[in-house]
């Protein structure tokens, strides 16, 4: 039978162009996995206790896999998604399986797809398409593995190469994990990333409980815009004790601002008493963005700013499940003039990192690589979350690289929930990147060892150095 996937996958059709990806992939194929920014869960490796079957391995925790299915009509309950109050949801890993399976032809031309056909055969030996038809079969064998030493996260951390994972959590967390798994002796590289979203937006669900929160944790007085600053200090340097290298925001818009102390405490003020002025809340989320890279500029921390996400669109899913379950929808994003407050605060330092990530596309060209061609500080993270695809990758490198050049993005990163697919994720990323390097060869735009020297950067260097790893 054949395989699943192809040797030439995302490689030109035929010609100089596809000889050239191929000598590029196979000299960045087997680099090491630094993933630098994502979602996996610290307990897997502080654990290392064996999943528990392949559905909730696979489908349960990846809203790219349930968001398309309900979109198909089939009920979140029917995956095995939990509800927040508690109700019945389907627990047998088989059904969700089987169910799955019946409905794996919806994927056809996605990037779940390759990813999904890439972790059936490289991890787990299946070369026979995924049908209804073979749902159990592919089942037993996966469920099977799953049950040996060889299969659990640490082992499977060290199969995939990896070099280096970042999880992220937020202000509050303990990072009970990460210190388990610092104190296990263990030697796979596990670091964490400060995620302030529930203490800095006003529109967080039990904002003002947070902050009393991070007030206790810390002892400073986050009645106070004083203390509710020095507390974030002490929570970042917390943070840092356990690997972190950079910090995330995935606020709305990219708005910034730059208020005098005095307005800053003023507006403050009438946030932590409540306000439901949008403006003030919109505003302080602004500030607060200047805040952080003033902090970064102060602690080396590198910033991610993730903007642009409409979060949690169907009020009635966020009830029910609560966040992440598929419905952030991308919206419309100024950066030019968004940026400007924090750009004209902290955007020439040299030292200061702050890596901006995009989901509309429109502002490639047009805004992020003009800035980041020009600011010290600024970055372009890779091609995010619906444009984690090799088409996204394509127009993101196509788009950039004219105005921004290769060293002012940061490699790639998965940004994933779904640990089994962070090496297929890679895999398409290199192939991708080995493709169009290869087509500025191929059209005497790059020399060939430049397009190897920019092969390695593109898939381990960039992103090593980008967030000080």
């Amino acid at each position: 039978m054949a395989a699943l996937t192809d040797p030439d996958l995302l490689f030109a059709a035929e010609g100089r162009a596809l000889s050239l990806a191929r000598a590029l992939y196979a000299s960045v194929r087997d680099l090491p996995i630094v993933s630098p920014h994502g979602h996996t869960d610290p307990r897997w490796y502080a654990l290392n206790e064996p999943f528990p079957d392949p559905a909730q391995l696979l489908i349960v925790p990846d809203h790219y896999i349930f968001r398309m299915l309900f979109s198909q009509g089939v009920r979140l309950e029917e995956l095995g998604v939990a509800t927040l109050d508690g109700s019945p949801v389907e627990t047998d890993g088989r059904a969700i399986w089987r169910r799955f399976a019946e409905h794996y032809y919806l994927f056809r031309g996605t990037p779940t797809r390759l990813w999904f056909d890439h972790v059936l055969e490289h991890l787990f030996g299946i070369d026979e398409p995924l049908t209804a038809a073979a749902a159990d079969r592919h089942y037993d064998t996966i469920a099977t593995l799953l049950q040996r030493d060889d299969y659990r996260p640490r082992a499977l951390f060290e199969r995939f190469n990896i070099e280096v994972i970042a999880t992220t959590e937020g202000a509050l967390d303990d990072l009970r994990w990460h210190r388990m798994i610092r104190d296990s002796g263990w030697g796979g590289r596990v670091v964490t990333a400060y995620r302030p979203d529930a203490v800095v937006d006003p529109d967080f669900e039990g904002f003002s409980a947070n902050l009393d929160r991070l007030g206790e944790i810390t002892g400073c007085d986050t009645g106070t815009w004083a203390g509710y600053i020095e507390a974030h200090r002490k929570r970042r340097a917390y943070f840092k004790e356990f690997g972190a290298t950079s910090s995330d925001h995935g606020h709305p818009t990219a708005e910034t601002a730059n208020l005098s102390d005095a307005a800053a405490q003023e507006l403050f003020n009438r946030i932590r008493r409540g306000s439901e002025d949008g403006r003030e809340r919109k505003l302080f989320r602004a500030q607060m963005l200047t805040e952080m890279a003033k902090m970064s500029r102060d602690d080396g921390l590198v910033m991610q700013i993730h903007p642009g996400s409409w979060r949690n669109h169907s009020p009635s899913v966020f009830q029910r499940f609560g966040r992440d379950k598929g419905f952030d929808i991308p919206i419309r994003t100024d950066y030019v003039t968004a940026l400007k407050p924090l750009l004209d605060c902290v955007g020439l330092e040299r030292d200061l990192t702050v890596i901006l990530f995009t989901l509309d596309e429109t502002s490639y060209a047009r805004e992020l690589a003009p800035l980041a061609g020009v600011y010290p500080a600024l970055k372009l993270g890779p091609a995010w979350w619906f444009h984690d695809s090799p088409e996204g990758m394509r127009r993101f490198r196509e788009m950039t690289t004219e105005t921004a050049g290769f060293y002012n993005t940061v490699g790639f990163n998965d940004d994933t929930r779904a640990f089994p697919s962070i090496p297929a994720r890679h895999d398409v990323a290199r192939r991708v990147d080995c493709a169009f390097l290869a087509r500025l060869v191929a059209e005497h735009r790059l020399r060939e060892d430049e397009a190897h020297e920019l092969a390695g950067e593109l898939a381990y260097t960039l992103a090593k150095k980008a967030y000080r790893l």
